[in-house]
């Protein structure tokens, strides 16, 4: 009864008109944003939290906002991998496999309405799941103490990056930098400054939000200006919309094993969207074996991967509002948004400040419905942000940015450090190293510090403390696999299965 009259309030917050007004542009914008290759769910988050700064939203209205545009990105990302056969983004790859082949079978319309339903089915049932388990999981994390989240910490540095990225030596690299940067500033035991090297400006480190949008938004434009060039613009064709209501019938348990699969990767801490795109499609190929025509243009290989992603992106939400810790590397962003307004997730979150969580909640119920009615009808528009040219759109990505920044600080040594973020995050994606370990590391080195600080003072030294109780066992456990287990997947995600067509062809 709890649950459902903390939802009630919930929807009581999210209904509000300016509200619900955030939620449909946030959605609008995040289709949009997915449907741009490379851009991705953590880049458009990324854009869109100066702005949330400049328009003076509280914490709900904020969440509101990017969870919108993260779930928007979610459903975006498809576009282009069936139109062009160029993912959005990373968890938009298995969905190449099958809707490309749709499109040049002439059936482009249906496999967008596809998608669009299997993402529906896939966020709206992890949202039913993220009010099920996080009052749970919350309870659940009144046990943890200073070894639990240590090792809960070295859990997430363990797992995130580790199956998106393609060499884990880089992602650990990357980890071991964010965790470097976060260290700069006045240490909060003895009150003496590391690593500032005299700059007055960096005594209080490095802000979130400064390295966040330099790492993906300004590194972004770089990448931009080095792939695209002036006068890139990419030119798509679609023809009539249709709904297979056949198609969507025989997808059905598709759509229902795919959400389960990619809910429980999302649940896991940096698992993400990738791997529950690629389990769901995995997993539906081994079941219906000789049944289907998975590579050929079979509706149900592109039901499968977008249920999948779109189930992690809202199980994802589950760590960070319960324990703290992001389930992926757009939830670290968004988890880098609510400490700089001061907001500590964990569960303390949803006693202290309910209207925060169940705001949020209600608002993905109605951000679900919102993008269902938003992609289908309005997927011809969508498809046009693809012929943006790049020298239209940089100039309005660099000015969210720095206008954004400024607004945050005042400071012009803010602005320079940014940029500074942009080339490191420049140089690292061209070194193929990941830049979400690097952001996880500066989120989360603090906390993990203090952690480990507090379990060496109640232990008086004991370094064995960190394994005394069967949580941090388990945790350390689920560390150590989460870390090896990509070893040996790395055959497996690198080399996705080549489409029959293809096959046949060569």
């Amino acid at each position: 009864m709890d649950t459902i009259s903390n939802l009630v309030m919930g929807f009581g917050v999210a209904l509000t008109p300016f509200t619900l007004l955030l939620a449909v542009v946030g959605c609008f914008l995040g289709t949009m944003f997915g449907a741009l290759p490379g851009l991705g769910p953590a880049n458009g988050v990324a854009i869109l939290i100066p702005v949330a700064f400049t328009m003076g939203l509280d914490a709900t209205q904020s969440l509101v906002l990017l969870t919108s545009v993260y779930y928007g990105t979610m459903y975006g990302g498809r576009i282009s991998s069936i139109l062009l056969n160029i993912p959005g983004d990373e968890p938009a790859m298995m969905t190449t496999l099958d809707g490309f082949p749709m499109a040049r079978q002439g059936r482009a319309g249906d496999a967008l309405v596809i998608s669009g339903v299997a993402s529906f089915v896939g966020s709206f049932l992890a949202t039913i799941g993220l009010v099920v388990m996080a009052p749970v999981l919350a309870s659940i994390a009144y046990l943890f103490g200073p070894a639990e989240y240590f090792a809960l910490y070295l859990l997430a540095f363990c797992t995130l990056g580790g199956v998106a990225s393609k060499n884990q030596a880089k992602a650990a690299a990357a980890a071991c930098l964010g965790l470097g940067i976060a260290m700069i500033g006045l240490d909060n035991s003895t009150g003496l400054p590391r690593y500032t090297g005299g700059n007055m400006h960096l005594m209080d480190g490095v802000d979130f939000l400064v390295a966040i949008v330099g790492l993906f938004a300004i590194s972004e434009i770089f990448i931009f200006i080095e792939s695209h060039g002036r006068n890139s613009a990419i030119g798509v064709t679609l023809g009539k919309l249709t709904i297979p209501w056949q198609d969507l019938k025989a997808s059905t348990g598709t759509m229902l094993r795919g959400t389960g699969i990619g809910f429980v990767a999302g649940v896991l801490p940096g698992a993400g969207a990738s791997l529950g795109s690629f389990m769901a499609y995995m997993a539906e190929k081994s079941i219906l074996g000789s049944r289907g025509r998975f590579g050929q243009g079979d509706p149900r290989g592109v039901a499968a991967p977008e249920a999948g992603n779109n189930a992690a992106a809202g199980g994802a939400m589950v760590p960070m509002l319960t324990l703290g810790v992001p389930g992926s590397g757009t939830t670290a962003v968004m988890l880098a948004l609510l400490l700089t307004l001061n907001i500590t997730p964990g569960p303390t979150l949803f006693r202290d400040q309910p209207e925060v969580v169940w705001g949020l909640i209600a608002s993905l119920f109605i951000a679900n419905i919102v993008l269902l009615v938003m992609n289908v009808p309005m997927v011809k528009l969508f498809v046009r942000v693809l012929m943006i040219p790049a020298w239209v759109l940089l100039p309005m990505v660099t000015m969210i940015s720095f206008v954004g920044i400024y607004s945050l600080s005042g400071s012009t040594f803010d602005l320079l450090l940014m940029v500074v973020f942009g080339v490191l995050g420049y140089f690292l994606r061209k070194l193929d190293v990941p830049t979400v370990p690097v952001i996880l590391g500066i989120l989360l080195g603090s906390n993990m510090e203090d952690s480990l600080r507090r379990a060496m003072v109640i232990s008086d030294g004991d370094w064995t403390f960190l394994f005394s109780t069967p949580i941090s066992i388990g945790l350390w456990i689920a560390a150590i696999a989460g870390f090896i287990a990509p070893l040996f997947l790395r055959t497996v995600l690198k080399k996705p299965p080549v489409p029959a067509m293809e096959a046949n062809e060569d």
